[in-house]
Order: structure tokens, then sequence, then C-alpha cells
């Protein structure tokens, strides 16, 4: 690193490239985390030692790797693609640059139990004298 500042020139540290990267994975709808490494990963993770199921290299090109967890039941390709989406335009967005390569993984699908899946009944077809009492002009 240099002593001088050279004028109109900043620098990123993979670290805050990888918190961007991190935050723009988790807003995307139906990722539910990273895949991680077993229990040894999670407790690095914690601890903030390691981000398991993030990878990004700056040199020699910018290039990005992930292997996410993803909610069951949603269709897996359009999460992958809005996820590459998000990372590309918020690098974009805060660097000026995108990454030559994403690269994205699902490590595996994760079933909520809090979500309940609901039957959906097709609605009945009012009758004449409901649409007539409903004060609607459709007859």
């Amino acid at each position: 690193m240099s002593a001088d500042p050279i004028p109109g020139r900043s620098l990123v540290t993979r670290r805050a490239v990888r918190d961007l990267v991190h935050t723009a994975v988790l807003t995307v709808y139906g990722v539910t985390g990273f895949a991680g490494n077993g229990p040894a990963g999670r407790l690095l993770e914690r601890i903030g030692l390691a981000h398991p199921g993030l990878r990004v290299e700056v040199e020699p090109a910018l290039r990005v790797e992930l292997r996410l967890t993803v909610a069951y039941g949603l269709p897996i390709a359009e999460v992958a693609r809005q996820v590459e989406s998000s990372v590309r335009y918020t690098l974009r967005h805060a660097l000026g640059e995108e990454p030559d390569t994403v690269v994205i993984r699902i490590g595996k699908l994760v079933h909520l139990q809090s979500v309940t899946p609901v039957e959906v009944l097709a609605p009945a077809e009012p009758s004449s004298s409901e649409l007539a009492a409903s004060g609607t002009d459709v007859a």
C-alpha cells in the first residue's frame, strides 16, 4: 500500500468485495444462505475467520464463486439467474466493474418448516341473484 495517495484512485479490499457480494446474494428471494463445509465451516464463519460458500478472487481478474442453499419448491435456474444479476449489478454500481466470472453452485435445498402449503380452491361462479344483490350492473 502506497503512503502517498494517488488522486482519483481508490483501493478496494477483497473483504469489501466479499461483503458486497454477501449482501447482494442474501437479498435475492429464494436464497436461504450459503452452503458451508459442515460444522467446522459454520464455526469458522461465526467467529469471522472464514466465509464458507463464498469465494472472491480479485487477481488476475474479478471472479466470484458461490455455493448456496435455496428454498425447496422454487425454480433453481431462476434463483441462480437472479443471484448472478444481483451480484453483477451490485459490483458494477459499487466498483464500476463487473466480475469476469460468477460461478453458482447449489449446495442443497431447504424445506422451510414454518411455511405450510395452502390449498387454493377455485371460486364458485356467482349466481344471477347474487350479482343482482351486489348492486353491480353486470348480469
